[in-house]
């Protein structure tokens, strides 16, 4: 009897275990919104539980339109802050959504773009082993039966294509449209929210949620759009429905924190919904991943890192083979070898050339007098025998070559009776002159040939270390590529540049097409047109905000691209604003190679 109580008291202990930590977490909650400073309202407490638990760190985007004033507002900073997070929140979701669905929609229109040749190779080999299985059937029984396969492959990709740009441009086309109208109301409450946040909260939140439905009007029909023979794999979730504001004193001056509570958590309810509901679709429309675009490289990888593996698995340890120890060791012992003829010796020679260049100075010094010490022998061996034949006295300073020419003059007369004046005359002494004259060229051209080879050591030491100089400077080519190879707006070097000028273009384009359909009448074109230019201001805002405040413009520029946001700015103010962007930032204007 005794055995089923023991089930009982741990239910009773769990349960009271759970009561204590209930307990202590609401004591412990309640003295953290002590310490807390408050205003004369408890507008804190209408903050939801459910937007605190889910903090997370925000993503720079394009500012509220709020007053360029707002500092005046600053005392406000609970209330006012809560409410800008709150409308920052649902911008930074939409902008997410739209960034999402646009990447995808860019890919397949650039694959609608593309030749046959280039569809046909899309269909077949970059959508998985499972297509390229069934493409390549399809074109062997087109080829047996003669019938026209590549033709409807052509179609079949024609149809995949139009089918998911359809959907992607009618979702992003809504998605715009409700980011206008939320941008457009938070500009018309924006110096009230600031001002009154407590009042003019609820009549935005009344107008967000009416916002919502309208989306969810304009989504709804994409249900319909789905052919019966669609190419999207299973079918689509239930339809879009999102939660709607409970029945309440709208009308009201003032909203209870209870209502103001649920209104909030209403939004982001609702937030999660749309992205839950965006995520599925463009998930059911998105492009193929990598892995599966690129699948033949990625298996043939696979394959050939097996082969390779298997190959160094037989030439291992494992097999018994000292192949690979071997391997290693001569590789090891090449690039000791490299380092040091290449490396370490030029550097060594580089550093004793100029720490005793006064030594090697001093020692080119004793060079030069014995050099002069030879020329000093000749000077007084032509004098004296210029002397002796002459019969006159010379001065000291006599040209050497002037009594080289006696010297010479008197050997070719000797030369006449060679062995009669070797004997008795001055031909042995004439060759003797000649023999040191000899000598003193031989050295001064020794002396010369030192100084240039001295002059050039480190010429030499820096000869030899090239190859490894070269060897640095393609790896840090190769690093610096590697590093840059961010191609995206957000990155550095000229490609980026370019991207982030031609953001500056789309931003325009969207500008004189916003104007166009205004004056048009077209007030539903120019919404979506009007949501598009909010994202391309986003992602130039989100793309120059670093290399903006590094060159310290960003208190400029980011006032730029609000102003482009402002619905009340005329268009010409704006396209004045956009040829600024390009004159005068830094970060925009073109790249010296350009200029």
């Amino acid at each position: 009897m005794e055995v089923p109580a023991a089930p009982a008291t741990n239910g009773n202990e769990n349960k009271g275990l759970k009561t204590l930590i209930s307990l202590y977490s609401s004591c412990l909650w309640n003295r953290v919104v002590g310490f807390v400073p408050s205003s004369d309202s408890n507008f804190l407490g209408k903050i939801p539980i459910y937007f605190r638990g889910r903090s997370r760190k925000r993503r720079a985007c394009l500012p509220l339109p709020l007053p360029s004033n707002s500092l005046q507002y600053s005392p406000v900073t609970t209330e006012a802050s809560r409410v800008c997070d709150v409308l920052h929140d649902i911008l930074e979701h939409i902008f997410s959504n739209l960034h999402n669905i646009q990447k995808n929609m860019q890919f397949w229109q650039s694959r609608a773009e593309g030749s046959n040749a280039q569809k046909v190779k899309f269909m077949v080999l970059e959508r998985g082993p499972q297509a390229f299985i069934e493409g390549t059937i399809q074109l062997i029984h087109g080829c047996v039966a003669e019938g026209s396969s590549i033709k409807n492959i052509c179609l079949s990709a024609s149809a995949h294509i139009s089918e998911r740009i359809a959907i992607l441009t009618n979702l992003r086309c809504s998605l715009a449209t409700f980011l206008a109208e939320v941008y457009m109301e938070i500009d018309r409450f924006g110096e009230e929210l600031l001002r009154d946040p407590e009042n003019s909260l609820p009549s935005l939140l009344i107008r967000i949620n009416g916002l919502f439905f309208k989306l969810e009007a304009s989504v709804g029909h994409l249900h319909a759009m789905r052919q019966c023979d669609s190419s999207v794999e299973g079918s689509y979730s239930v339809p879009l429905l999102f939660e709607k504001l409970p029945e309440i004193n709208q009308e009201g001056s003032q909203w209870t924190d209870c209502e103001i509570r649920d209104a909030i958590n209403l939004v982001y309810q609702n937030l999660e919904k749309l992205d839950s509901y965006l995520s599925y679709i463009v998930a059911k429309h998105r492009k193929p991943r990598k892995v599966t675009q690129y699948w033949i490289r990625y298996t043939c990888g696979v394959v050939g890192l097996s082969v390779c593996s298997m190959w160094l698995i037989g030439h291992s340890r494992l097999m018994g083979s000292p192949d690979i120890d071997n391997w290693l060791r001569e590789a090891r012992d090449s690039t000791i070898g490299f380092f040091s003829d290449h490396v370490e010796q030029p550097l060594l020679s580089i550093r004793d050339e100029l720490f005793e260049t006064f030594r090697k100075r001093h020692r080119g010094m004793m060079d030069l007098e014995e050099v002069q010490l030879t020329s000093n022998s000749l000077h007084r061996m032509l004098l004296a025998f210029s002397e002796q034949t002459k019969g006159q006295k010379f001065p000291e300073n006599a040209p050497d070559q002037e009594m080289l020419e006696i010297v010479m003059a008197r050997y070719e007369k000797e030369l006449t009776h060679p062995i009669t004046n070797l004997l008795n005359g001055e031909l042995a002494r004439a060759m003797l002159i000649q023999v040191q004259k000899l000598k003193l060229d031989i050295e001064t051209a020794m002396l010369e040939l030192n100084q240039i080879l001295r002059a050039n050591e480190i010429n030499f030491a820096i000869l030899a270390a090239l190859p490894a100089f070269f060897l640095s400077l393609v790896l840090i080519m190769v690093v610096r590529a590697w590093f840059k190879q961010d191609t995206r707006a957000e990155g550095r070097g000229r490609i980026a540049r370019l991207q982030r000028r031609l953001l500056v273009v789309e931003v325009e384009k969207k500008i004189m097409q916003y104007r166009t359909f205004v004056d048009q009448g077209m007030e539903k074109d120019a919404q979506c047109v009007y949501g598009l230019l909010l994202y391309s201001l986003d992602r130039l805002y989100h793309a120059v905000e670093r290399h903006a405040k590094a060159t310290g413009e960003w208190q400029w520029l980011s006032q730029d691209i609000i102003d482009l946001g402002k619905p009340s700015l005329q268009t010409e103010h704006k396209l004045r604003v956009t040829a600024r962007l390009e004159r005068v930032y830094d970060c925009l204007l073109p790249s010296l190679k350009r200029q």
